[in-house]
């Protein structure tokens, strides 16, 4: 059984099309590590939530949630939101191990990868 879970973090939108990139990332997650569980959850305008996604997870018995926010900087979503969230689900399930990673943005890795791209597709 699959003890600890990954949970991507993002913003969410009304365009339900504005998600495919996150699915597509947990897609591959799904591939590449299937030891552990990866769900996509959402701040706000799409479902589910990240409270949802966790209570989910808690009640199948996982123990170790790790939260990825996908983000590009630390607006106030992070610095704000995010921390009185997870305030709450560590006060309501003291029995699990939360932790968080940065914003995906702040990874010197995805603004290599970010700025490789443009240069390569605004070369002729």
């Amino acid at each position: 059984m699959k003890t600890r879970a990954i949970v991507l973090f993002a913003h969410g939108a009304r365009d339900p099309r504005w998600a495919e990139p996150f699915k597509k990332i947990t897609e591959r997650l799904h591939i590449a590590l299937p030891e552990e569980e990866v769900r996509l959850s959402y701040l706000e305008l799409m479902e589910p939530s990240l409270t949802d996604t966790v209570s989910d997870l808690v009640h199948q018995g996982f123990k170790e949630i790790a939260i990825v926010p996908l983000f590009m900087a630390q607006g106030g979503h992070l610095r704000e939101d995010l921390p009185k969230i997870l305030a709450q689900l560590r006060e309501h399930y003291p029995e699990v191990e939360f932790s968080q990673t940065s914003a995906i943005g702040d990874a010197p890795e995805l603004l290599d990868a970010i700025a490789q791209w443009v240069i390569n597709t605004t070369r002729s």
